[in-house]
């Protein structure tokens, strides 16, 4: 059986269901190491230090690598951290430490997009986010109200046939052209609705997915989020004509894709990691 949009159910640090060489996109926000709401997902992974945390990723990073073709593209949605531990205030900046994973595996670092999050704002004495004095210099803290979207390519620029028409049928606006590719955006974020499983998703507006497959893919290319959650990349792919593999380890997150998609989840396969086969040869066709 042949399918456009597939959800693995698995560990998308060993994603053998996938060949070398075989997505042209990877659009992803993992979980964020020393971020209160990932604290269960690490511990899962008997990951406890920041360190630790990062080596969990890491593993997912090298399959990344291995799955993009010659000039692929890898999307990575991640914000820093801060924390206090053992009385000391920490930042923990997670954003450096995956560029620095990801040129250790040889990819190409781009320029990167700062996600401004108008909803985010400043707070005090336990009413959200610690500002430390407050109106009193100099013992307080600046807000975290950006996230990053790093983007890195695998190798060389990604070549293409003269006038290719699946290229050419992609092409963006100039006004979507000078707003995606300028560095800071202004996305309102999805909003924390429901507790429990979902808490566990971030906040992914369904537009930061959807302008980095306009920027970085065409029609038919495969889309890969190796953290898919509830679904909002794979909800954006395809609504944009592309195909698409997912991984999610929690089981239950399928009844929320399902929901989520509504009759659109009869177009997508839900398959277990354990009992799939080779895949990519399907996917690749």
């Amino acid at each position: 059986m042949t399918a456009d949009y597939r959800v693995v159910i698995g560990d998308s640090r060993r994603m053998r269901e996938l060949a070398d060489n075989s997505v042209h996109l990877v659009v992803t926000s993992p979980p964020y190491p020393m971020v209160s709401i990932w604290d269960n997902f690490f511990r899962d992974e008997s990951a406890q230090s920041y360190d630790q945390m990062h080596d969990c990723l890491n593993n997912t990073w090298k399959e990344v690598k291995r799955v993009l073709v010659p000039g692929g593209i890898a999307c990575v949605n991640i914000g820093d951290a801060t924390r206090t531990k053992d009385g000391v205030f920490h930042l923990y900046p997670n954003h450096s430490r995956v560029i620095e994973s990801f040129e250790q595996l040889g990819l190409v670092t781009l320029p990167y997009v700062l996600w401004k999050k108008p909803t985010t704002k400043p707070r005090y004495k336990g009413k959200g986010a610690f500002l430390g004095s407050g109106f009193l210099p100099p013992n307080a803290y600046v807000t975290l109200d950006m996230e990053f979207i790093l983007i890195f390519r695998k190798g060389n620029l990604r070549s293409f046939e003269p006038k290719d028409p699946k290229r050419y049928g992609s092409k963006f606006t100039k006004k979507e052209r000078d707003e995606w590719f300028s560095q800071v955006w202004t996305v309102t974020g999805a909003r924390q609705t429901q507790g429990g499983l979902e808490r566990r998703v971030a906040a992914f507006p369904e537009e930061i997915p959807r302008r980095l497959i306009r920027m970085f893919s065409i029609e038919s290319d495969l889309v890969l989020d190796p953290f898919l959650g509830s679904g909002t990349s794979l909800k954006a792919a395809m609504n944009l004509n592309r195909r698409f593999v997912g991984y999610e380890k929690l089981e239950d997150f399928s009844r929320i894709i399902r929901e989520r998609m509504g009759q659109e989840s009869e177009r997508i396969l839900f398959q277990k990691q354990s009992v799939v086969e080779q895949i990519s040869s399907e996917l690749i066709a």
